[in-house]
Protein backbone atom coordinates (compact mmCIF):
# COMPACT_ATOMS: atom_id res chain seq x y z
CA UNK A 1 0.00 0.00 0.00
CA UNK A 2 1.27 3.48 -0.96
CA UNK A 3 0.44 6.17 1.38
CA UNK A 4 -0.14 9.26 -0.69
CA UNK A 5 0.41 12.50 1.48
CA UNK A 6 -1.74 15.29 0.35
CA UNK A 7 -2.92 18.86 1.68
CA UNK A 8 -6.68 18.88 2.20
CA UNK A 9 -7.97 21.61 -0.05
CA UNK A 10 -10.27 20.40 -3.07
CA UNK A 11 -7.20 21.33 -5.87
CA UNK A 12 -4.78 18.98 -3.83
CA UNK A 13 -7.11 16.42 -3.06
CA UNK A 14 -7.88 16.58 -6.94
CA UNK A 15 -4.05 16.49 -7.61
CA UNK A 16 -3.43 13.54 -5.13
CA UNK A 17 -6.41 11.25 -6.59
CA UNK A 18 -4.94 11.74 -9.89
CA UNK A 19 -1.59 10.37 -8.83
CA UNK A 20 -3.39 7.64 -6.70
CA UNK A 21 -5.31 6.74 -10.08
CA UNK A 22 -2.16 6.14 -12.16
CA UNK A 23 -0.17 4.35 -9.44
CA UNK A 24 -3.33 2.03 -9.48
CA UNK A 25 -3.25 1.74 -13.29
CA UNK A 26 0.21 0.23 -12.98
CA UNK A 27 -0.91 -2.06 -10.13
CA UNK A 28 0.04 -0.36 -6.63
CA UNK A 29 -2.89 -0.02 -4.28
CA UNK A 30 -2.94 3.36 -2.88
CA UNK A 31 -4.69 5.33 0.43
CA UNK A 32 -4.69 9.21 1.03
CA UNK A 33 -3.28 10.57 3.87
CA UNK A 34 -4.36 14.33 4.67
CA UNK A 35 -1.87 16.72 6.34
CA UNK A 36 -2.63 19.97 6.86
CA UNK A 37 0.21 23.04 5.85
CA UNK A 38 1.06 26.11 7.19
CA UNK A 39 -0.18 27.85 4.15
CA UNK A 40 -3.48 27.04 4.63
CA UNK A 41 -3.83 27.89 8.12
CA UNK A 42 -2.74 31.37 7.66
CA UNK A 43 -5.30 32.68 5.32
CA UNK A 44 -4.67 36.62 6.32
CA UNK A 45 -1.11 37.91 5.81
CA UNK A 46 0.17 37.82 2.14
CA UNK A 47 2.24 35.05 0.98
CA UNK A 48 5.06 37.26 0.16
CA UNK A 49 4.87 38.70 3.97
CA UNK A 50 5.15 34.94 5.54
CA UNK A 51 8.33 33.77 4.45
CA UNK A 52 6.99 31.46 1.40
CA UNK A 53 9.55 28.67 0.70
CA UNK A 54 7.88 25.54 1.75
CA UNK A 55 5.24 27.00 3.09
CA UNK A 56 3.27 24.27 1.01
CA UNK A 57 5.42 21.52 1.56
CA UNK A 58 7.04 21.73 5.33
CA UNK A 59 4.34 19.54 6.68
CA UNK A 60 4.40 17.34 3.85
CA UNK A 61 7.78 16.73 4.05
CA UNK A 62 8.20 16.53 7.63
CA UNK A 63 5.28 13.47 7.29
CA UNK A 64 7.79 11.87 4.71
CA UNK A 65 10.88 11.94 7.11
CA UNK A 66 8.58 10.75 10.05
CA UNK A 67 7.48 7.19 7.41
CA UNK A 68 3.91 8.83 8.08
CA UNK A 69 3.72 8.96 4.13
CA UNK A 70 5.67 7.05 1.25
CA UNK A 71 5.09 10.31 -1.30
CA UNK A 72 3.65 13.63 -1.48
CA UNK A 73 1.83 15.27 -4.64
CA UNK A 74 2.67 19.10 -5.02
CA UNK A 75 1.78 21.52 -7.08
CA UNK A 76 5.67 21.79 -8.44
CA UNK A 77 5.74 25.48 -8.08
CA UNK A 78 5.15 25.22 -4.22
CA UNK A 79 8.26 23.17 -3.81
CA UNK A 80 11.76 24.89 -3.18
CA UNK A 81 14.79 25.17 -5.24
CA UNK A 82 16.68 23.68 -2.69
CA UNK A 83 14.81 20.38 -1.60
CA UNK A 84 14.46 18.80 2.27
CA UNK A 85 17.45 16.72 2.99
CA UNK A 86 16.76 13.30 2.64
CA UNK A 87 13.91 13.62 -0.41
CA UNK A 88 13.80 13.85 -3.84
CA UNK A 89 11.39 14.29 -7.22
CA UNK A 90 10.56 11.04 -8.23
CA UNK A 91 7.89 12.08 -10.79
CA UNK A 92 6.63 15.40 -12.83
CA UNK A 93 3.61 15.06 -14.57
CA UNK A 94 2.34 15.76 -17.64
CA UNK A 95 1.62 19.84 -17.48
CA UNK A 96 -1.57 21.31 -17.65
CA UNK A 97 -1.76 24.96 -18.87
CA UNK A 98 0.45 26.98 -17.62
CA UNK A 99 -1.05 30.27 -17.73
CA UNK A 100 -2.83 33.06 -15.49
CA UNK A 101 -6.73 33.43 -15.37
CA UNK A 102 -8.31 36.53 -14.27
CA UNK A 103 -12.18 35.68 -13.14
CA UNK A 104 -13.93 38.69 -13.63
CA UNK A 105 -17.04 40.30 -11.35
CA UNK A 106 -19.01 40.97 -14.48
CA UNK A 107 -19.12 40.93 -18.55
CA UNK A 108 -18.26 44.52 -18.57
CA UNK A 109 -15.27 43.76 -16.42
CA UNK A 110 -14.08 40.70 -19.13
CA UNK A 111 -14.78 43.20 -22.29
CA UNK A 112 -12.38 45.95 -20.55
CA UNK A 113 -9.58 44.40 -19.91
CA UNK A 114 -9.91 41.86 -23.38
CA UNK A 115 -9.08 45.43 -25.18
CA UNK A 116 -5.69 45.82 -26.05
CA UNK A 117 -6.99 50.56 -26.20
CA UNK A 118 -7.75 49.99 -22.51
CA UNK A 119 -3.84 49.06 -21.27
CA UNK A 120 -2.47 52.04 -19.23
CA UNK A 121 -4.05 53.15 -16.13
CA UNK A 122 -7.01 51.29 -15.29
CA UNK A 123 -10.13 53.69 -13.38
CA UNK A 124 -11.01 50.64 -12.29
CA UNK A 125 -12.15 48.96 -9.31
CA UNK A 126 -9.48 46.71 -7.56
CA UNK A 127 -7.89 43.64 -8.92
CA UNK A 128 -7.09 40.46 -6.00
CA UNK A 129 -4.24 38.23 -5.42
CA UNK A 130 -1.65 37.23 -3.20
CA UNK A 131 1.01 36.61 -5.60
CA UNK A 132 3.47 39.24 -5.99
CA UNK A 133 4.78 38.43 -9.58
CA UNK A 134 0.67 38.37 -10.80
CA UNK A 135 0.63 42.10 -8.64
CA UNK A 136 4.01 43.62 -9.94
CA UNK A 137 3.11 42.55 -14.02
CA UNK A 138 -0.83 43.49 -13.82
CA UNK A 139 0.82 46.79 -11.79
CA UNK A 140 2.85 47.37 -15.11
CA UNK A 141 0.16 46.51 -17.69
CA UNK A 142 -2.35 48.88 -15.10
CA UNK A 143 0.17 51.49 -13.61
CA UNK A 144 -1.96 52.50 -10.17
CA UNK A 145 -4.70 50.47 -10.24
CA UNK A 146 -6.04 48.82 -6.73
CA UNK A 147 -4.30 45.21 -5.60
CA UNK A 148 -6.12 43.39 -2.90
CA UNK A 149 -4.72 40.33 -1.20
CA UNK A 150 -6.85 37.44 -1.53
CA UNK A 151 -5.32 33.82 0.19
CA UNK A 152 -7.31 30.67 0.51
CA UNK A 153 -7.92 27.55 -1.48
CA UNK A 154 -9.73 28.11 -5.35
CA UNK A 155 -13.59 27.92 -3.54
CA UNK A 156 -12.62 29.91 -0.78
CA UNK A 157 -11.52 32.57 -2.89
CA UNK A 158 -13.63 32.56 -5.33
CA UNK A 159 -16.42 33.56 -2.31
CA UNK A 160 -14.64 36.39 -1.48
CA UNK A 161 -14.44 37.42 -4.91
CA UNK A 162 -18.11 36.92 -5.51
CA UNK A 163 -18.57 38.85 -2.36
CA UNK A 164 -17.00 41.80 -2.85
CA UNK A 165 -16.30 45.23 -5.17
CA UNK A 166 -13.48 44.11 -6.58
CA UNK A 167 -13.38 43.98 -10.73
CA UNK A 168 -11.58 40.37 -10.46
CA UNK A 169 -9.42 38.01 -8.96
CA UNK A 170 -6.52 36.20 -10.46
CA UNK A 171 -5.81 32.26 -10.68
CA UNK A 172 -3.63 29.91 -12.36
CA UNK A 173 -5.73 28.60 -15.12
CA UNK A 174 -5.33 24.95 -14.49
CA UNK A 175 -6.44 24.66 -10.83
CA UNK A 176 -9.77 25.76 -12.19
CA UNK A 177 -9.55 23.90 -15.17
CA UNK A 178 -8.85 20.47 -12.78
CA UNK A 179 -11.52 21.36 -10.95
CA UNK A 180 -14.15 22.10 -14.07
CA UNK A 181 -15.15 25.06 -13.26
CA UNK A 182 -15.80 26.97 -15.74
CA UNK A 183 -17.66 30.56 -16.52
CA UNK A 184 -21.04 28.89 -15.13
CA UNK A 185 -19.49 28.17 -12.00
CA UNK A 186 -16.87 31.34 -11.32
CA UNK A 187 -18.07 34.34 -13.75
CA UNK A 188 -16.60 35.64 -16.78
CA UNK A 189 -12.83 34.05 -17.05
CA UNK A 190 -10.20 35.65 -19.52
CA UNK A 191 -7.11 34.05 -20.09
CA UNK A 192 -3.58 36.65 -19.64
CA UNK A 193 -1.07 34.97 -22.13
CA UNK A 194 0.17 38.69 -21.85
CA UNK A 195 1.00 37.51 -18.25
CA UNK A 196 4.15 35.37 -17.63
CA UNK A 197 3.82 32.14 -14.80
CA UNK A 198 5.49 31.44 -12.01
CA UNK A 199 8.39 29.07 -13.02
CA UNK A 200 6.94 25.08 -13.25
CA UNK A 201 3.29 26.53 -13.08
CA UNK A 202 1.02 23.73 -14.03
CA UNK A 203 3.12 21.29 -13.85
CA UNK A 204 2.22 18.81 -10.55
CA UNK A 205 5.46 16.43 -8.87
CA UNK A 206 5.76 13.63 -6.57
CA UNK A 207 8.26 13.55 -3.98
CA UNK A 208 9.60 10.55 -1.80
CA UNK A 209 12.63 9.37 0.34
CA UNK A 210 15.53 9.27 -1.37
CA UNK A 211 16.70 5.85 -1.48
CA UNK A 212 13.25 4.16 -1.51
CA UNK A 213 14.03 2.96 -5.07
CA UNK A 214 11.00 0.50 -5.06
CA UNK A 215 8.94 3.81 -4.76
CA UNK A 216 10.74 5.99 -7.22
CA UNK A 217 10.16 2.78 -9.81
CA UNK A 218 6.47 3.01 -9.24
CA UNK A 219 6.46 6.54 -9.66
CA UNK A 220 8.97 6.61 -12.78
CA UNK A 221 5.90 5.41 -15.33
CA UNK A 222 4.32 8.54 -14.03
CA UNK A 223 7.39 10.92 -15.15
CA UNK A 224 6.19 13.76 -18.20
CA UNK A 225 10.20 14.31 -19.85
CA UNK A 226 8.91 16.94 -21.90
CA UNK A 227 7.19 18.47 -18.61
CA UNK A 228 10.63 17.83 -16.76
CA UNK A 229 12.60 19.83 -19.43
CA UNK A 230 10.81 22.67 -19.75
CA UNK A 231 10.06 22.94 -16.16
CA UNK A 232 14.00 22.00 -15.20
CA UNK A 233 14.51 25.08 -17.33
CA UNK A 234 12.24 27.43 -15.08
CA UNK A 235 13.32 26.40 -12.44
CA UNK A 236 16.95 26.86 -13.13
CA UNK A 237 16.52 29.94 -13.93
CA UNK A 238 14.70 30.91 -10.44
CA UNK A 239 17.69 29.19 -8.98
CA UNK A 240 20.35 31.39 -10.80
CA UNK A 241 18.63 34.80 -9.93
CA UNK A 242 18.02 33.04 -6.28
CA UNK A 243 14.76 34.20 -6.31
CA UNK A 244 11.52 32.55 -4.70
CA UNK A 245 7.70 33.45 -4.13
CA UNK A 246 8.40 36.54 -2.76
CA UNK A 247 10.84 37.91 -5.79
CA UNK A 248 9.02 39.22 -9.19
CA UNK A 249 10.73 36.63 -11.31
CA UNK A 250 8.40 34.83 -14.11
CA UNK A 251 9.04 32.21 -16.91
CA UNK A 252 7.76 29.65 -19.35
CA UNK A 253 10.01 27.00 -21.59
CA UNK A 254 7.49 25.51 -24.39
CA UNK A 255 8.84 22.55 -26.66
CA UNK A 256 8.11 24.03 -30.43
CA UNK A 257 8.93 20.46 -32.57
CA UNK A 258 13.22 20.37 -32.22
CA UNK A 259 13.55 24.05 -30.68
CA UNK A 260 12.70 25.01 -27.11
CA UNK A 261 11.32 28.90 -26.43
CA UNK A 262 11.80 30.27 -23.14
CA UNK A 263 10.76 33.87 -22.10
CA UNK A 264 11.39 34.97 -18.64
CA UNK A 265 11.15 38.28 -16.89
CA UNK A 266 11.59 39.81 -13.61
CA UNK A 267 9.57 43.21 -13.06
CA UNK A 268 9.89 45.77 -10.04
CA UNK A 269 7.22 45.21 -7.31
CA UNK A 270 5.43 48.19 -7.82
CA UNK A 271 5.50 47.27 -11.82
CA UNK A 272 7.02 50.34 -12.83
CA UNK A 273 10.00 48.27 -14.50
CA UNK A 274 9.73 44.98 -16.34
CA UNK A 275 12.20 43.27 -18.27
CA UNK A 276 11.51 40.48 -20.67
CA UNK A 277 13.68 38.03 -22.79
CA UNK A 278 12.95 35.74 -24.99
CA UNK A 279 15.50 32.68 -26.30
CA UNK A 280 14.77 29.77 -28.83
CA UNK A 281 17.39 26.54 -28.66
CA UNK A 282 17.91 23.34 -30.33
CA UNK A 283 15.84 21.22 -28.15
CA UNK A 284 19.48 19.60 -27.95
CA UNK A 285 20.65 22.35 -25.79
CA UNK A 286 18.50 23.30 -23.73
CA UNK A 287 20.34 23.64 -20.17
CA UNK A 288 21.88 26.43 -21.59
CA UNK A 289 18.92 27.95 -21.94
CA UNK A 290 18.23 29.80 -18.20
CA UNK A 291 22.44 30.92 -18.06
CA UNK A 292 21.66 32.84 -21.45
CA UNK A 293 18.51 34.45 -20.36
CA UNK A 294 20.29 35.90 -17.16
CA UNK A 295 22.90 37.03 -18.88
CA UNK A 296 20.50 38.88 -21.40
CA UNK A 297 18.46 40.07 -18.27
CA UNK A 298 22.09 41.76 -17.11
CA UNK A 299 22.74 43.37 -20.26
CA UNK A 300 19.45 44.45 -19.61
CA UNK A 301 20.55 46.20 -16.25
CA UNK A 302 18.44 43.99 -14.14
CA UNK A 303 20.04 44.87 -11.12
CA UNK A 304 18.02 48.48 -10.64
CA UNK A 305 15.34 46.44 -10.39
CA UNK A 306 16.86 43.66 -7.76
CA UNK A 307 18.15 46.64 -5.55
CA UNK A 308 14.61 48.23 -4.83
Amino acid sequence: MIRVGTRDSQLAKWQAEMVSRQLEFHQHSTELVFIKSEGDIDLITPLYEIGVQGIFTKALDIALLENKIDIAVHSYKDIPIQPAKGLRIAAILKRANPLDMLVCKSEEAKAYYSKPQNLGSANRPAIATSSIRRKAQWLHRYPGQSIESLRGNVNTRLQKLKSSNWDGAIFAAAGLERLGLTEAETGPQLLLPWMLPAPAQGAMAVVCREHDESLLEACAKLHDEGTAICTGIEREFLRLMMGGCSTPFAGLAEIDGDRIIFKASITSPDGRENIVVTLEEDKSEYSSLAQKAIHQLRQEDVHKILAQ
